[in-house]
């Protein structure tokens, strides 16, 4: 079981949110006053392709593993910098197939649609920090290292140390995709 480390949220379309003490999750819209709420896509980019996409990443999660990785390779970055609306903690996200629920706290669930995949803004706020979120595995294949996006299953409250419980869907598992 992991934890959560730190909440964001923000109205605007900014690259960094702003860290909360709690965000609201609602059902199948996403976090309560950020700019990615909604049923159907808010990425501006995808909004100019098709706005009428469905929404799969109304959440962002990260993994403050990935904190401590980009530090050790001279990274200063911090819960909220990366424009994840959850930092984890003790969960190996990218690990995680498909369809996984986490639950939040006391009861918000959210499932897990896919990776999140860089953009160039991400240098944009440092240089190379693109590439350090990006890896190769050992057969070659990209790695994307960024944290996972996800739909809101069940609405409530998330706060930094909340508790959060790995649901994994049922067999056969799908590995994750960029969405």
């Amino acid at each position: 079981m992991g934890s959560v480390l730190s909440v964001s949220a923000r109205s605007g379309h900014h690259f960094s949110k702003t860290p909360a003490l709690s965000i609201r999750l609602l059902t199948g819209l996403g976090v309560d006053g950020d700019a990615h709420m909604g049923e159907t896509v808010k990425h501006r980019s995808r909004v100019r392709r098709d706005p009428t996409q469905p929404n799969l990443r109304q959440v962002h999660l990260i993994h403050a593993e990935l904190f401590e990785e980009l530090r050790a390779k001279g990274f200063v970055v911090q819960p909220a910098d990366l424009g994840e609306n959850i930092t984890t903690d003790g969960i190996d996200l990218l690990a995680l197939p498909s369809g996984t629920r986490l639950h939040l706290g006391t009861s918000a669930v959210v499932e897990i649609t896919g990776l999140r995949n860089p953009c160039i803004q991400i240098d944009d706020f440092q240089n190379g920090l693109m590439a350090a979120t990006l890896d190769r595995d050992a057969q070659g294949n990209l790695v994307r290292k960024a944290g996972v996006m996800s739909i809101v299953i069940s609405e409530g409250d998330v706060r930094p140390g909340d508790a959060i419980r790995v649901e994994l869907p049922a067999e056969p598992h799908r590995p994750l995709q960029p969405v």
